[in-house]
């Protein structure tokens, strides 16, 4: 824009005599509209156009509507109907009005100016029929929307996939597909559309079915499939599909890598991550903010705080995500003092917080054990930004107190809160219960989840370790009873672990995996050096109804235990293990854990449900606090 600006200064200044100035200036407006500076073409239009014409109130409205200013794209088509100097609006005008009524969401505005289009006679116009049309999709009048189609005497292929995308976008996929399978020339934007569509609806057997069918591909094809997997959690399927893409030639571009980023990020496939990271530097991609929050983000989900930091620190530009990236990282990795480091660094550079800000900050807090700190944040949420606590923060200040065995404080904060409390909020209440054997608040705990969800298995799960910790064997099973009466099923644990690339899957007790043999062998030995190293598997952590052998060996195959194993067979000596697990890793399997570092002089890293493990030389990052 720098040098926009210094040419504007001489043709404004030092007019060229043969050339209408007027026709500069509409010129100045559209190159300031392409380069994202609507504001900027207002100044000229307002200051340096004594007479505007048609062409210049044209470029200015396309400069606004471009950039999504919906509020002041209408505003000068109000300016220009009021004005008795105004040209009249044509089909330029009305294409970009009619996008800014569709983006404000504005059945009346939208209806004014279809109005205005029937008086200046532009509704025959193809192009202002489709900007009609997908208007009245927008504003949620899908019949008149489907009338002006019907109407249409000539249609053309945008026409076609107007009605398709709106369909899909107001989630009505079966008419999407009815006019889809009506059209005479699909085009990829179609195809594409459709797939999104199906797989927004869950639909990803049909969304696969139509990618298979497609005559042909380009980058948004594979985006729309891969996008689908990953916002279903089928986030191995998108790895998968990714690797797919590259064979065939494809190249990446930055929206399929930001989804590709997001789905290591949830798998914790760090070796793929680093290889994005790695072909955006080399093919000279510019990390812009999206992608570099995607990168940002994806290393600080798989444990790797510095590189995050590195990202962040390389992004020309941030915004509030990625102040909350890193801060949420530094929490989760144990770093709470950097934590709010970053914090303070933030409001320094004048960065308004969010409510992810926040539950980074608590986040930190629980994991350091600091209260008063926590309640601090806590209160400076409304106080200081007016920023109204969801009931994810409830839970996180709950948590904070019961950890501390504050539980009449973290039952009072429940009781008090403007929201009806959730599971989550309970379960943080009952995690005291059972770390400081308070049975009594415990029974009472869970009869509120069991209101709430008659079939959680965590507070059935909870309360049993409750009794079991207190010696009330009876009661436990009277739980573990109870659990098998009403049929309720516990989540199974499930842990990843990327070696060469490819993410591997681990279910409690799995036989699936080709190499299970292997990894049994592997966990027979780890078993032989960690008793004789001292280990006492904790049996009582077992709700089954089984002996005490049986008991050891349901420990041996937790899902992280044979991921480790895994890992152990998979990689060179020396190697850092990471593992990825769907729940809290249990006490048992964080003392075996703790020990195997130091048997295999490795560094094992194990993201939980709610925090990043370390373990190095037979200790933990958590000091035994989770």
């Amino acid at each position: 824009m720098r040098h926009l600006y210094q040419i504007q200064a001489q043709l404004l200044t030092n007019p060229i005599p043969s050339i209408d100035p007027n026709i500069i200036a509409v010129k100045l407006i559209a190159v300031s509209a392409a380069h994202a500076n609507p504001r900027h073409a207002a100044l000229l239009f307002n200051h340096h156009l004594k007479t505007p014409n048609i062409f210049s109130y044209n470029a200015l409205l396309k400069a606004f509507a471009q950039n999504n200013d919906w509020q002041n794209t209408i505003y000068f088509f109000n300016r220009q109907l009021g004005s008795p100097d105004a040209p009249d609006p044509d089909e330029y005008t009305f294409t970009s009005v009619l996008k800014a009524c569709a983006g404000i969401a504005r059945v009346a505005e939208g209806e004014k100016v279809h109005c205005f289009v029937s008086k200046y006679g532009c509704e025959s116009n193809l192009f202002v029929r489709n900007s009609l049309t997908d208007m009245y999709f927008k504003v949620g009048n899908f019949g008149i929307a489907q009338k002006l189609f019907d109407e249409m005497s000539v249609r053309d292929v945008v026409s076609w996939n107007t009605l398709v995308s709106g369909y899909c976008s107001s989630g009505q996929v079966e008419k999407a597909r009815w006019v889809f399978d009506g059209m005479e020339e699909k085009t990829l934007f179609s195809w594409s559309t459709m797939i999104s569509a199906y797989a927004k609806a869950g639909e990803l057997e049909a969304a696969r079915r139509l990618f298979d069918e497609m005559p042909e591909r380009n980058v948004v094809s594979w985006n729309a499939m891969i996008a689908g997997y990953a916002q279903n959690e089928k986030y191995a399927e998108a790895i998968e599909m990714f690797r797919q893409m590259q064979q065939c030639g494809v190249t990446p571009n930055d929206v399929t890598l930001i989804i590709v980023l997001s789905a290591c990020a949830h798998l914790g496939a760090l070796d793929l991550g680093k290889w994005i990271d790695r072909f955006i530097r080399r093919n000279g991609m510019e990390l812009g903010l999206f992608l570099g929050n995607a990168l940002a983000d994806m290393y600080a989900k798989c444990g790797c705080i510095i590189e995050a930091k590195r990202v962040f620190n390389k992004m020309h530009e941030r915004d509030v995500i990625s102040w909350s990236i890193i801060i949420t990282g530094l929490a989760m990795n144990g770093h709470a003092d950097e934590a709010f480091g970053c914090f303070d660094k933030m409001i320094e550079h004048e960065v308004k917080p969010n409510d992810i800000t926040f539950m980074g900050l608590l986040t930190a807090c629980t994991h350091a054990g600091l209260i008063d700190k926590g309640l601090e944040y806590f209160d400076l949420m409304a106080k200081a930004y007016g920023i109204i606590p969801k009931v994810e923060h409830y839970g996180c200040v709950v948590d904070l107190l019961s950890r501390a065995g504050r539980l009449i404080e973290a039952e009072y904060m429940i009781n008090t809160m403007p929201m009806r409390p959730n599971v989550i909020v309970w379960g943080a209440l009952l995690g005291g219960c059972r770390i400081y054997k308070d049975s009594e608040r415990g029974e009472r705990v869970v009869q509120r989840i069991r209101e709430l969800d008659s079939d959680h298995s965590g507070s059935y799960v909870y309360l049993a370790n409750v009794y079991t910790s207190m010696g009330r064997l009876d009661d436990a099973a009277s739980c573990r009873l109870q659990m098998r009466d009403k049929g309720v099923s516990r989540t199974p644990g499930c842990s990843w672990i990327e070696v060469d690339n490819i993410v591997h899957e681990f279910f409690m007790g799995d036989l699936s995996h080709p190499q299970m043999d292997k990894v049994y062998s592997m966990i027979r030995e780890l078993r032989r050096k960690m008793k004789l190293a001292g280990y006492k598997p904790k049996t009582d952590l077992v709700l089954h109804n089984i002996d005490e052998e049986e008991k050891e060996d349901a420990l041996l195959v937790h899902s992280e235990r044979l991921a480790i194993a895994f890992g152990l067979i998979s990689t060179s000596p020396g190697t850092t293990i990471r593992i990825v697990k769907n729940l809290r890793v249990c006490n048992d399997c964080h003392d075996a854990t703790k020990l195997i570092s130091k048997i295999v002089e490795r560094e094992i890293v194990v993201r939980d449900r709610s925090r990043f493990h370390h373990f190095k030389d037979g200790k933990c990052s958590c000091n035994d606090y989770w």
